[in-house]
């Protein structure tokens, strides 16, 4: 069974400029994530890759990818390979952040988003821990964090 979300990222990105548009379509979902002007790479279950090229908008007073930037590149990714892997009767919210800034981060940016363990269907809900890395074009790691999403059941609304 697969998420709506891994199924529209599947079903785009075989078009031409679809990296793009599924972009966009998250972005218009979750508009703050456009402050960053993200570009997805790559999405399946337990694994979301996401690019941010280096641009003025994203930097802060002494010319590196701004702290705040890193955070928002790290809850997008997470979460949406989230979204992607989760049990389709299951729900998220991040639930805390723990994050840590290794180098300058300095040009583009590429973030990979993984879980620490397998999700599973649940009566109650868990935390599930994601660790989200973030590399320069170099390859150097230059932020880590490690996200605590908060995956519980879906309620059915009550009927009317």
């Amino acid at each position: 069974m697969s998420a709506p979300v891994l199924s529209l990222y599947r079903r785009i990105t075989r078009w031409p400029a679809g990296h793009w548009l599924f972009s966009r379509l998250i972005c218009f979902k979750a508009p703050y994530f456009a402050t960053i002007a993200p570009r997805f790479v790559a999405l399946e279950p337990g694994r979301c890759e996401v690019r941010i090229r280096d641009r003025r908008r994203v930097h802060n007073h002494i010319g590196t990818v701004h702290a705040i930037a890193l955070c928002n590149l790290a809850e997008l990714s997470a979460g949406v390979m989230t979204d992607a892997t989760i049990p389709a009767n299951m729900r998220w919210i991040p639930k805390g952040m723990t994050v840590e800034y290794l180098a300058k981060a300095k040009g583009a940016m590429h973030a990979e988003a993984t879980p620490e363990n397998a999700a599973v269907e649940s009566p109650g809900g868990y935390a599930w821990p994601v660790k989200v890395s973030v590399r320069n074009d170099a390859g150097e790691e230059v932020f880590r964090a490690r996200i605590d999403m908060w995956v519980s059941p879906r309620t059915r609304a009550a009927a009317t």
